[in-house]
């Protein structure tokens, strides 16, 4: 959607004597899309994927789950190309300011398919009758003991051959090209109009909140799970995306 200057991400713009952790509060809704726009590289061709690959795996007569849909995008995406009948999307944020907006989008929207949104912790979702299930930099957000019971509940709830899909700033396990993504995704901030002081304070705001693994963890964690593999489908620098599917 367009952003107008009112709705430019400036939060992080002044100096800020205490830096109280990242919270998905009204404050960030208002600003979110072009927030999300400067700050995930490839967020756009993601969130186009996650509608093709709706058009491609969505089964008649299931639910499709996003799970953490800030406002949507991956909803609307889904809705946009599914092409079988008797479908729901269930859409899921522990936000309230999230979803008060989401839904507004939402009922703007003419999709044929049925979306229901919910203000409810993805922890306490119970999935069933699911041949998609979305993890769009969800995960990263929820505490890492948490993280295995999550997407055990996602492959119960999976029909077979139903996929998920999941999206996460990473970590690697070589600390030089760690560190070397990291500061090719602060230069990417930088191109977008992002300061020195907006990506340190930022940063500093997201310790301890958004707590990103490697590849190899998110393998081996959805390998224990069930999945009998999981493939990277893209990836920007310390941003990736994987498709796991489970077995027919």
């Amino acid at each position: 959607m367009p952003i107008d200057k009112s709705n430019a991400d400036k939060l992080f713009s002044e100096p800020m004597k205490q830096i109280d952790q990242f919270t998905f509060n009204k404050s960030v809704v208002d600003v979110f899309p072009d927030m999300i726009k400067r700050s995930v590289p490839g967020y756009t061709t993601i969130i186009g994927m996650i509608g093709d690959l709706a058009e491609r795996f969505t089964q008649p007569n299931t639910r499709c789950y996003d799970l953490g849909c800030s406002l949507g995008a991956a909803t609307l995406a889904m809705r946009r190309r599914i092409g079988v009948d008797g479908c729901e999307i269930v859409a899921i944020d522990n936000s309230q300011a999230m979803i008060d907006q989401c839904s507004k989008l939402i009922a703007r929207d003419h999709g044929a398919t049925h979306v229901d949104v919910n203000c409810q912790d993805v922890l306490d979702v119970h999935i069933s009758n699911a041949s998609i299930v979305v993890l769009n930099f969800t995960l990263q957000f929820i505490a890492q003991e948490h993280r295995h019971t999550i997407l055990k509940n996602i492959y119960r709830g999976l029909n077979p051959g139903g996929v998920l899909i999941m999206s996460e700033k990473v970590a690697f396990e070589d600390q030089s090209h760690h560190e070397l993504m990291i500061d090719l995704y602060h230069s990417f901030k930088k191109v977008n109009g992002y300061s020195d002081l907006e990506i340190s304070q930022k940063r500093e705001a997201l310790e301890n909140v958004l707590i990103p693994e490697t590849l190899t963890q998110h393998r081996q964690r959805l390998k224990a799970c069930g999945f009998a593999d999981a493939d990277v489908w893209f990836q920007c620098f310390n941003f990736a995306s994987l498709i796991a599917q489970k077995p027919l």
